[in-house]
C-alpha cells in the first residue's frame, strides 16, 4: 500500500503500547491498528514522537513495524528521524522491505539556518534513497527548528520523493494558504499537506487547503467525522463538533503530559491495556486523571463517544 501527493483523511500519530513493566504490549498494538483503521482513518504513522521512537532498541521497532504493517489494510508511514543518517538510512530501507508506504523525515536537531535545513534534507534523501517516498515534518515547537514557507517549497522542489507535509507549525494557517497560492500559480508541484498540533487548528485547516490531519488525538474517529464534514461542506456541523472536543484537544496539547493524556484516553476507551510509557516519562496525576474524566463526561454530553 502507498500514499500519494494526493492522500487526505487522517493519518494516525500511533502511540506504542507498553505493559506496566515497559515491555512491549503487543496484544494492544493490534488492537491500536485496528481501531484506527476502524476509525475512518486512511492511514497510519507509527514511530513519531508520541511514539516514543527513542526510547526503543532497533530490534523493538522493526518488531512494532512488521507487526503493524503485516496488520494493517491501509498505507502505513514509518517516522524514521535519527542523530545520524545511518541509523535513518538502515530504518528506512527495513520499513521499505516489510511493506510501509513511505518514511516521515524531520529536519535536524543543528540544522538552524535556511541553507543548513536545505542541506539536511538533501542528505536525509541521499541516505534513505530517492526511491523511498517521504514526508516532510515541520514542528518547530518541538524541533526547534523554523522552516520558512519558501524553504519548505524549496525541499519539495528538489526532491520528488516528498509527497506529503506533516504541517504544524504555530501559527500556521498563512502558511498553508502561501503554499497552496505557490501551486496555485505554477511555482510548485502538487503534494499533499496534513496538519499535526493535536488536531488543535483542524477547524480552519482544511479550509486553508489542508487534506487533512495526521495526529494521534484519541479521538480518531472524530477527527474522521470532522474531515468529512469539511469535504461536504457542512461548514457549522463540522464546527459544532469540533468545538465540543476543543477542551481535551487543548487540555492533550500541554507540553510534557500530552501523551500521558492521549494513553489515558486510549486505556479508558479499551483499545490500550496500560498507559504505561517508557521510562523517562511524565504520567499523570491522580488529580490531573480526575480532570481528564471530567472533561470526557463533558465531552460525552455532544458525543456519546466520549461516554466512557
Amino acid at each position: 500500500m502507498t500514499f500519494s501527493t494526493q492522500s487526505k483523511g487522517v493519518y494516525a500519530i500511533a502511540a506504542t503500547p507498553f505493559h506496566d513493566d515497559g515491555a512491549i504490549d503487543f496484544n494492544s498494538v493490534d488492537r491500536l491498528t485496528d481501531f484506527y483503521e476502524e476509525s475512518g482513518c486512511t492511514g497510519i504513522t507509527i514511530l513519531g514522537i508520541m511514539g516514543e521512537a527513542p526510547k526503543l532498541e532497533a530490534d523493538e521497532s522493526r518488531a512494532i513495524i512488521k507487526r503493524v504493517v503485516e496488520r494493517a489494510k491501509i498505507p502505513v508511514i514509518v517516522g524514521v528521524s535519527a542523530p545520524g543518517f545511518a541509523a535513518m538510512r538502515s530504518l528506512a530501507r527495513s520499513s521499505m522491505d516489510m511493506g510501509a508506504a513511505g518514511v516521515m523525515i524531520a529536519p535536524g536537531q543543528g540544522a538552524k539556518t535556511d541553507e543548513q535545513t536545505i542541506n539536511y534534507f538533501a542528505g536525509a534523501v541521499e541516505a534513505v534513497g530517492e526511491d523511498v517516498p517521504w514526508v516532510l515534518q515541520d514542528y518547530p515547537l518541538t524541533l526547534n527548528t523554523v522552516i520558512a514557507t519558501s524553504v519548505v517549497a524549496k525541499i519539495i522542489t528538489n526532491h520528488p520523493s516528498c509527497l506529503m507535509l506533516k504541517h504544524e507549525d504555530w501559527p500556521g494557517l498563512e502558511k498553508i494558504s502561501k503554499l497552496r497560492a505557490m501551486q496555485k500559480s505554477g511555482e510548485l508541484r502538487e503534494f499533499s499537506i496534513l496538519c499535526g498540533n493535536g488536531g488543535m487548528f483542524l477547524d480552519f485547516e482544511p479550509e486553508r487547503g489542508a487534506d487533512g490531519a495526521m495526529t494521534g488525538y484519541g479521538f480518531p474517529d472524530m477527527l474522521s467525522e470532522l474531515v468529512s464534514l469539511f469535504e461536504a461542506g457542512k461548514r457549522d456541523e463540522a464546527h459544532d463538533l469540533f468545538d465540543a472536543h476543543l477542551p481535551l484537544i487543548r487540555y492533550e496539547q500541554q507540553l510534557g503530559v500530552g501523551l500521558a493524556v492521549r494513553k489515558h484516553i486510549l486505556k479508558r476507551r479499551g483499545v490500550i491495556t496500560s498507559d504505561a510509557q517508557r521510562k523517562p516519562g511524565q504520567m499523570l496525576t491522580a488529580t490531573a486523571r480526575a480532570e481528564v474524566d471530567y472533561l470526557l463526561a463533558r465531552v460525552a454530553k455532544h458525543d456519546k463517544r466520549a461516554a466512557l
